[in-house]
């Protein structure tokens, strides 16, 4: 269970080469989600990391035999008795851009989303089956809501963002 006397510590790294992702950004998204009543992520640190496509491509094929671009890859943690961990997202920019310019979404919009997913699988979602994809998409949509509600999505530095 999660500590709510406690915030979490969430290390974020951008490991992108030209877009520049607001740190305190991702930790707003972060605690936000925390607060949710709906979803509870397990007690521990969580570490957000924001890709390419080629280490997205390394990360799939190496950790899952699935050489393929994809979007979200969360590893979930352990509950360690003194140090517990509660897991790592790793979010595709590129993708991320891709996909919101495709479905009408902002950039930002498109990674808050991704950082949620990858939070919701942390409290034991899954969605590789139709009814756990179901229940996945559902989890989303209150997730956003939830977002836009506390004014908690993550931001672009503009001084390096892409074009």
């Amino acid at each position: 269970m999660k500590s709510k006397n406690k915030l979490r510590l969430v290390e974020v790294a951008v490991r992108h080469p030209s877009i520049k992702v607001v740190d305190s950004s991702v930790r707003k998204l972060i605690q936000t989600l925390d607060t949710a009543k709906s979803y509870v992520c397990p007690t521990g640190d969580i570490s957000v990391v924001f890709v390419n496509d080629a280490e997205i491509k390394k990360i799939h094929k190496e950790f899952m035999n699935d050489p393929t671009v994809t979007d979200v890859i969360t590893f979930v943690g352990e509950d360690h008795p003194v140090e517990p961990f509660a897991g790592e997202i790793c979010v595709n920019l590129d993708q991320a851009k891709r996909v919101a310019k495709k479905h009408g979404h902002t950039f930002e919009e498109e990674m808050s989303l991704y950082v949620a997913h990858g939070w919701l699988h942390l409290t034991g979602l899954r969605d590789k089956k139709s009814a756990e994809a179901k229940k996945m998409r559902a989890a989303e949509s209150f997730a956003l809501a939830y977002i836009d509600h506390h004014k908690a999505w993550i931001k672009v530095s503009r001084s390096r963002r892409s074009k």
